[in-house]
């Protein structure tokens, strides 16, 4: 599912803190509402699915402090025409405009993120009227030059948009309009990177001449997601296990990106750091499918009983007397 309109989403009200709220008061929040609302707390429970959901985004955006500026300074730029970015499902694409004079289009639409020292300098790059200097995320670069009477090419359109991790992996289609009411397609290819540029030709300035017209180059920033992340075409997620289950082996489950969790086997023995493979659960793309890579994490418990303390000592008297360090110490020494 694709994230929500950032003009729309108050993260903050969601996590249930101030927007001045610290690093440290904002993850214990969102650790006290993840333990509330996680589904193995909750099962056969859909709203509490749900609100997980709802917090995994909040923190998703508001936990990065990148993100986290961003999302303040296009929540202080208050609304502005955007552009359709219908996702998976019926549901919108997650893209974020704070650009409302490039393109027209109604509030409260999905739509790309523009930003520039001001609006004037921005429409007046846009329609001729000369660009400015200054940094940003929007601006116009020349597209070409007249040369032996021949028309001028028009300017490139420089931008950039933040897509959500799931938009990026699967890909989607999303339609802009333009601010004479003329749509443009834009597919978001599946695979997508973070910081990758996708061109779209033609669809730049007009040439003042009659020459060809310049392009829009957009750079694509991929939010992180909380569970997992990108290797190439493979997708990689850590998975607990209990001490128990990685000394005498179990059937674990395992989340997808998108899907149903898969079941993996843990054998017995498994150390932590072990990755367990399933094929075919990566990215997606014409160039070639991924696989899921879960890393096994035991988790060791923080609080024991006295009985499962002194069970524990037991157990540990009846293995061989090996360190398990002597290796490493020996290959210390060279």
């Amino acid at each position: 599912m694709a994230s929500q309109d950032w003009f729309d989403k108050d993260f903050y009200k969601v996590l249930g803190v101030s927007k001045d709220v610290s690093a440290a008061d904002l993850k214990k929040a969102y650790r006290k509402l993840a333990r509330k609302y996680h589904p193995d707390s909750n099962p056969g429970n859909p709203a509490a699915e749900s609100k997980f959901k709802e917090i995994s985004e909040a923190h998703s955006v508001i936990g990065d402090p990148e993100q986290r500026k961003e999302y303040d300074a296009v929540r202080a730029m208050g609304g502005g025409a955007r552009f359709t970015a219908p996702g998976q499902g019926g549901q919108q694409g997650g893209f974020d405009d704070v650009f409302g004079g490039m393109f027209g289009g109604g509030a409260r639409q999905q739509g790309y993120s523009y930003e520039q020292a001001g609006f004037d300098d921005i429409l007046g790059g846009m329609f001729g009227r000369g660009a400015q200097g200054g940094g940003g995320r929007f601006g116009t670069s020349t597209g070409g030059f007249r040369g032996a009477g021949g028309p001028t090419r028009g300017r490139d359109v420089i931008a950039s948009t933040t897509v959500d991790f799931i938009t990026a992996t699967h890909g989607d289609q999303i339609t802009l309009q333009t601010q004479e009411g003329r749509p443009i397609k834009v597919k978001i290819p599946a695979g997508v990177a973070d910081g990758q540029k996708i061109k779209l030709r033609g669809q730049g300035q007009p040439s003042p001449d009659g020459g060809e017209n310049g392009d829009i180059v957009l750079t694509v920033t991929v939010r992180k997601h909380p569970v997992f992340e990108r290797d190439g075409l493979n997708l990689r997620v850590n998975v607990p296990v209990t001490f128990a289950e990685a000394a005498l082996g179990a059937t674990i489950e395992v989340p997808t990106l998108g899907g149903p969790p898969v079941k993996l086997r843990v054998a017995p023995g498994t150390p932590s750091g072990r990755v367990l493979r399933v094929k075919g659960r990566g990215v997606v793309t014409p160039k070639g499918t991924g696989d899921l890579l879960a890393e096994v994490q035991v988790a060791v418990p923080s609080h024991l009983s006295k009985d499962a303390e002194e069970k524990l000592l037991a157990f540990n008297e009846a293995l061989p007397k090996e360190n398990p360090r002597d290796e490493l110490l020996a290959r210390a020494k060279g």
